[in-house]
């Protein structure tokens, strides 16, 4: 038994649960299969307010759709063919994703979209292709996108400001320099915040973000990645974002509830809502 297997999340808030908007989760992985509806429940009683679910694949997003319907209010979706799938992008899975944007007002952002030069599971060529034509569809529809931007900060960036007048949405997971965010900031883009700011080893991301405009802040979990310290390496859910929340306000000097509602009307503004 680790040091911190008695720690439980309730532990640390104190039982407080401050209303947020989880701005980016994968709750149809299958680490979930054995506990989805039991672990949703729980989430509506631990003042999650909304979690946006981020499609990787064409094969998510009736799945999504599904899920949104059975928790109306609750689920919005995020349609779109990540990087690591992007040899799966033609001319028809993009007239697929054009069809199911008409059909269901549940799916608020075209993602998860972007480049992942990280595992190169698509050629970059192919990536940057898919990408592009993702944030033309997100500008016909008048979308948000919400981008993964893996060691691919200069392709991306390029794409992204060839799109400036037309794009909105978030860069999930946000990592990079002051400077990259800069520029993600003067493109009008939102700069998602989750577990990684709680690492040890997260220097960069707790230098940054005392400075970034609060208005420009939404959190997200990834999950079931990237749970925040002490939870590390276990299976992460929307109720540990109690926890970057934490860590914002201790960087920050800036009261939890203070924060948590401006994250909140962050998340609405950001997806329309």
């Amino acid at each position: 038994m680790s040091a911190t297997d008695h720690i439980t999340i309730d532990s640390l808030t104190g039982g407080i649960y401050r209303p947020v908007f989880d701005t980016h989760a994968h709750y149809l992985d299958e680490e979930f299969d054995a506990c989805r509806e039991t672990l949703i429940e729980t989430l509506r009683a631990s003042s999650v307010v909304h979690v946006m679910e981020a499609a990787c694949d064409l094969s998510d997003v009736q799945k999504i759709v599904r899920l949104c319907e059975d928790y109306p209010g609750f689920f919005f979706g995020a349609a779109g063919i990540h990087p690591h799938n992007a040899d799966s992008y033609s001319e028809h899975s993009l007239e697929s994703l054009r069809s199911s944007f008409a059909a269901n007002r549940s799916l608020r952002a075209v993602g998860e979209i972007g480049l992942d030069y990280h595992y190169d599971f698509s050629p970059r060529e192919t990536q940057k292709a898919c990408f592009d034509a993702q944030l033309s569809l997100a500008g016909d529809l008048d979308l948000p996108v919400i981008i993964h931007d893996r060691e691919a900060h200069g392709d991306c960036l390029d794409l992204l400001k060839a799109h400036r007048s037309r794009l909105s949405g978030v860069m999930h997971c946000f990592s990079g320099s002051y400077e990259t965010a800069r520029e993600c900031l003067d493109l009008g883009l939102y700069l998602g915040i989750g577990g990684s700011l709680t690492f040890r080893n997260a220097k960069k991301l707790v230098e940054i973000v005392p400075k970034l405009p609060l208005d420009r802040i939404v959190l997200e979990t990834d999950c079931p990645y990237m749970a925040p310290e002490p939870f590390r390496g276990r299976i992460n859910d929307s109720r540990y974002i109690q926890l970057v929340l934490k860590r914002v306000s201790e960087l920050r000097h800036e009261s939890e509830d203070f924060l948590a509602s401006v994250f909140l009307g962050n998340s609405l503004s950001l997806f329309r809502m």
